[in-house]
């Protein structure tokens, strides 16, 4: 039972440490408690954060501002989390280890936002994925392995099934599935903006369900010749890869 409220109290932090700001003026909340009794406003050093007898981090600050160095444990005291930080924000390759030492996850930021290729490793050190980001969202670019290192592939492809009812009620149906008939989809009206899944930008259709229909319905004013459609499908490695699809309409006038 310690073991999951502690675990649960990490997942609570590393999410806090996601949310922008600079810190002064902010105290820790939570169970957590800072040994230094400094406020944070000019505050220079580590801080460290406790959850009762265990450190649960350690936070490198200057002048009040996250800056260097923060590291997140696990209960038994092997670190968990790394990331840096310059003048607030975090940079560079923030890491994610197994409770056993091993590398597991690095992902690169840029001024805070996740801007590169993200790389998952198995805990023979082995690569396991590679995961292309852009500015915060995700691009189509993913690869991944397996255990001897051999590239995936096999992925499920778009399938598209039309009902036109245009005539006789001025309707034209497009239904989508996977062609492995996977239900671990979600399927989006939308394209890529400059090669990135922005997600403001995109309809979602439906949510892991692995099916989805579209009704277009005759307008009598001209409109796009076509729709796009995303697919962002889960892999058995649990990560989401994402395959698009253009289709192309009979009729000038659907909308």
């Amino acid at each position: 039972m310690k073991r999951l409220l502690y675990s649960l109290f990490i997942i609570i932090l590393i999410a806090a440490i996601g949310c922008k700001g600079k810190g002064p003026g902010k105290k820790d909340t939570g169970t957590a408690t800072a040994i230094s009794t400094v406020a944070d406003t000019g505050f220079t050093g580590i801080k460290k954060m406790m959850s009762g007898q265990y450190v649960v981090s350690e936070i490198t600050f200057k002048n009040g501002v996250r800056d260097g160095l923060m590291k997140t444990f696990y209960q038994g005291g092997q670190v968990r989390t790394t990331f840096w930080y310059e003048n607030g924000l975090k940079q560079d390759s923030a890491r994610w280890y197994y409770e056993a030492g091993q590398l597991f996850r690095t992902t690169p930021f840029k001024n805070d936002t996740v801007d590169g290729i993200q790389k998952q490793f198995y805990r023979n050190g082995k690569i396991r994925a590679k995961i292309g980001w852009s500015k915060g969202m995700r691009t189509p670019f993913m690869q991944e392995f397996d255990a001897n290192g051999k590239l995936m592939g096999g992925y499920p492809e778009i399938v598209v099934n039309v009902k036109d009812q245009y005539v006789s009620n001025g309707t034209f149906r497009i239904d989508l599935e996977l062609s492995d008939k996977s239900k671990y989809a979600m399927f989006y009206l939308g394209e890529f903006t400059d090669g990135r899944f922005d997600t403001t930008r995109c309809k979602l259709l439906t949510k892991d369900t692995g099916t989805a229909g579209i009704v277009l319905k005759k307008s009598g004013t001209p409109g796009p010749n076509y729709i796009s459609v995303i697919a962002s499908i889960r892999t058995p490695h649990l990560n989401r890869y994402l395959e698009s699809k253009r289709i192309e309409l009979p009729y000038s006038d659907l909308k």
